[in-house]
């Protein structure tokens, strides 16, 4: 299990005492600080141990921890603390990310409390600014995890717009520029006008939205038509009306142009087979330079493109609506065009989608502009191919065609930014139109040249993370030890965000080379009841608030119980209370089992010197280190910790502890034994609870073994131990115990009550554990004037009870009937099933063989009931 040789210490703890309470903020932090001073997780390129590397999805430099931060934190936490362990080199990155509209938008507000904006300052003193922001407000976050206790290699903490970083970001623009990958074109970008940048489509989240639904009629005479709309405003940017080709409703327009209300326009009626006959009156708006689908429309077709509002949102078409807000606008036309009596049909509210920037939550607006693209086709099928030929695994492996739906259909990418703040686009334009693209060691092009204002899209400085911060472009003994990395553990909400980009760009600058072997990914953080947690609703947690109430451990063991691949983890604050009161009970047992004699001196005692509670514990121990194994490699952290925390709490010391006890009251070399194996099973099993539950491990292992720290010490190993009779054996004290525990609480009896019971064991393996099942079971012996009252029948032995003056004979009595009654019940109906030939015919033979088990079992209730209901004193 563990090779006691290779522990660092010289034996355990001359004072093994412990407080009689744990109090984890006394413990958490100044532990956390002692590990990271003496270099526990810092990882070194130049070991000879195999590598194991997890870099950290960098949270926002703005941002705070939150429950979904803590969860993924825990879990990679306890894969690298595991790892380590195993013997491995292993290296959790940590950093953070620029934050580009979000940074930016931070210091804007800033600013605005003096009165000022970023173009009253300048570009240069903006940036400056933001600096200064960062480095007095940014990375909150960061203290924050070592509260948590990630244990991140913090001399290797990285930031995406850090020099190396930076340098990174230069070298893959160029190389992707000058292999014609990324290119500069006008298209349809989403544009928020709060924020006053072009953003992806993956951080624009859509919403139901009250709307109005207009229908609005174009032409004049017998060339008209009827097109109905959301956005009323863009009317004023139409070039074209578009119908279906084979609609025969308008063949007869097809080809001519119709007048454009509130313009002195014309604009054509051209056909085309994206417009669906059966939507609304068959025939749409055509607005190329303010919607996506009728930009293509107007590609094909050779329209012209017409902008009719800033980047504001302000109507820039001369006319009695220039300078109106777009929603301004939008009112006013349709009041103009209902006076003109052009309005055919209404519908408010009209409930619509409706996208918003993901930051501000600002109504985004359509825009045809000048843009820089990353052209992800060829990018995205390797990504796909990386995928599905097996260099790169998606667990749980279902999660995989979403991946698969995002990088086989996705668009190029917008990668440029109207922001000052993020890596500024390396291409310069000279006076004669010159342009080149500038990598880092190239010069910086002289007087007359001008470079692009735009920054790039934080995604594209995040896409490099795992092995720009490994310092690619250079080929670093880090780059060479730790790439490519083993896992990326991640929401799969982001799947789209970062994952994609992520092995489009390792693939691309690696050589073909994945950034990671698994993709783990899991759920989000909901409330107990499932609901979404969000700032703007009461069911909003501070983990910090948690922590600071329970302690790091509790936190973290209750986001692990939770974490099945994949899935949502519901969590709530009465979980959190029984994390706590975990820990409290592998303190409170930990410290009785040390005041009682368990140790981990001097090599295991032989089986045969074992007794049979020994043996058992020691079975189910090998059981628990080879199950916990296999669910770490699967990603279960929830099977891994529950079965720990049974483990732990109901086999260790709800049974083996209270059945040791007389052992250890009796003294002599039977105690010697079993607080070796004791002293055994605590150590293995405070090491398989250190990865999710560092602190209160640390504190009681450290105590127990005299070692110098759990963070560096062996995994246990499956030494092969089995014991099947002994395993069989207590669970027949087990059922002796529970059946009698049972009988006692029917009868309303206290728990320490003692109660005088003859126990029939000779001659049965149960003999050897009398004094143990008396203890379990508050029995004394019978002496004089012994009268049984109740005799109950179990596991083949009797136990025969006296409660004269304790028991309610009539009450007992009756629901003893009662049970009997249901036992006959069940006894009937399984007879009956099993008596019918046409249900056996057709039933499968495991439901036949539940059937028989259940007859089975009633018949061995009527007995004992029946028993029972013999032994007891008449009323």
């Amino acid at each position: 299990m563990t090779d006691n040789t290779q522990r660092p210490d010289s034996g355990p703890n001359s004072n093994p005492e412990l407080p009689t309470q744990y109090a984890p903020a006394e413990v958490e932090g100044a532990l956390y600080e002692r590990w990271v001073r003496r270099g526990y997780f810092e990882a070194d390129a130049k070991s000879g141990k195999p590598p194991y590397t997890i870099v950290i999805p960098p949270p926002n430099v703005t941002g705070t921890l939150h429950l979904g931060h803590a969860f993924q934190h825990t879990l990679m936490d306890a894969l690298t603390r595991r790892r380590r362990m195993q013997g491995y080199e292993s290296l959790w990155l940590p950093g953070m990310d620029h934050a580009g509209i979000a940074t930016q938008n931070k210091v804007e507000q800033q600013l605005g409390t003096e009165g000022k904006s970023r173009q009253d300052i300048g570009r240069e003193a903006f940036v400056e600014r933001v600096w200064q922001w960062k480095e007095e407000y940014g990375g909150r976050i960061l203290g924050q995890m070592r509260r948590l206790g990630d244990g991140v290699d913090w001399s290797r903490e990285r930031f995406t717009m850090d020099e190396g970083l930076s340098r990174a970001v230069m070298t893959i623009f160029k190389k992707l520029y000058d292999d014609e990958l990324i290119y500069r074109a006008e298209r349809i970008i989403n544009w928020c006008p709060r924020c006053l940048t072009a953003i992806s489509d993956i951080e624009v989240e859509y919403q139901d939205d009250d709307g109005e639904l207009v229908s609005l009629l174009y032409g004049e005479g017998d060339d008209t038509v009827v097109v109905a709309t959301t956005r009323a405003e863009t009317m004023l940017g139409d070039t074209a009306v578009a119908v279906h080709p084979d609609d025969e409703r308008y063949k007869h327009l097809v080809g001519k142009r119709i007048k454009l209300p509130l313009t002195d326009r014309t604009i054509p009626v051209v056909a085309d087979t994206h417009v669906d006959p059966e939507f609304g009156t068959g025939a749409v708006k055509v607005t190329p330079a303010h919607d996506p689908n009728d930009f293509a429309i107007g590609q094909r077709h050779g329209l012209e493109s017409i902008t009719v509002m800033d980047e504001r949102g302000i109507i820039t078409v001369h006319g009695p609506f220039q300078g109106l807000d777009r929603f301004e606008a939008r009112s006013a036309i349709v009041g103009s065009l209902r006076e003109q009596g052009r309005i055919v049909a209404e519908k408010r509210p009209y409930v619509h989608s409706v996208g918003h920037c993901s930051r501000c939550k600002t109504t985004i607006e359509p825009r045809l502009s000048l843009q820089w693209w990353v052209k992800v086709g060829p990018l995205a099928k390797a990504a796909g191919d990386a995928v599905r030929d097996g260099r790169v695994a998606i667990h749980p492996p279902e999660m995989s065609k979403r991946y698969f739906d995002w990088v086989d259909n996705m668009h190029d990418w917008c990668i440029s930014r109207q922001l000052w703040w993020g890596h500024r686009i390396p291409v310069w334009y000279g006076p004669d139109g010159e342009t080149i693209c500038v990598g880092p060691d190239d010069p910086i092009p002289g007087e007359g040249w001008t470079q692009d204002s735009d920054v790039l899209d934080t995604w594209f400085s995040s896409g490099l993370w795992p092995f720009s911060t490994l310092g690619w472009p250079e080929r670093t003994p880090d780059l060479e030890k730790f790439y490519p990395t083993d896992v990326l553990l991640t929401g799969h909400d982001i799947i789209f965000f970062w994952v994609a980009r992520m092995m489009m760009f390792g693939l691309y600058a690696m050589d073909g080379v994945a950034p990671f072997h698994t993709i783990a990914l899991t759920g989000l953080v909901r409330d107990e009841h499932g609901k979404k947690m969000s700032k703007s609703n009461p069911n909003s947690v501070d983990p910090l608030d948690w922590m600071n109430a329970y302690g790091s451990d509790a936190v973290r063991f209750t986001l692990a119980s939770g974490a099945n691949p994949g899935a949502d983890v519901p969590i709530g604050e009465d979980w959190v209370k029984a994390s706590r009161n975990f820990a409290n009970k592998i303190w409170n047992a930990t410290r009785f089992a040390l005041m009682n004699g368990a140790s981990i001196e001097g090599p295991l005692p032989a089986p045969e010197e074992l007794s049979a509670a020994d043996r058992w514990i020691l079975s189910r121990l090998n059981t628990v280190v080879a199950e916990v194994d296999a669910n770490y490699e699967d990603f279960q952290f929830a099977k891994l910790s529950d079965g720990l925390y049974h483990f732990a709490w109901d086999e260790v010391f709800d049974w083996y502890v209270e059945l040791s006890k007389t052992t250890f009251f009796k003294g002599g070399d039977a105690a010697r034994v079993s607080g070796r194996v004791l002293g055994e099973v605590l150590d293995v099993m405070l090491r398989l609870l250190h990865p999710v539950v560092p602190f209160v491990t640390e504190t009681l292992w450290t105590t127990l073994t005299g070692g110098e720290s759990l963070v560096i010490a062996d995994w246990p190993r499956d030494s092969g131990f089995r014991d099947a009779a002994a395993e069989a054996e207590i669970a027949e004290v087990q059922r002796v115990v529970t059946e009698v525990r049972r009988f006692r609480s029917d009868q309303g009896l206290q728990p320490g009550q003692r109660v005088p019971a003859l126990l029939t064991l000779d001659a049965t393996a149960l003999a050897p554990h009398e004094d143990a099942i008396r203890q379990l079971l508050r029995l004394q012996p019978a002496g004089e004037g012994f009268h049984p009252t109740a005799t109950l029948p179990v596991a083949g032995i009797t136990v025969a009870l006296d409660l004269s003056g304790t028991i309610d004979v009539a009450a007992e009595r009756k629901r003893l009937a009662k049970d009997l009654g249901l036992a006959e019940k069940e006894k009937e109906q399984a007879g009956r099933k099993l008596g019918n030939d046409a249900f056996l015919a057709k039933a499968p033979d495991s439901v036949v063989a539940g059937i028989r088990g259940r007859l089975a079992a009633s018949e061995a209730d009527i007995a004992r009931i029946t028993a029972q209901l013999a032994a007891l004193p008449e009323a």
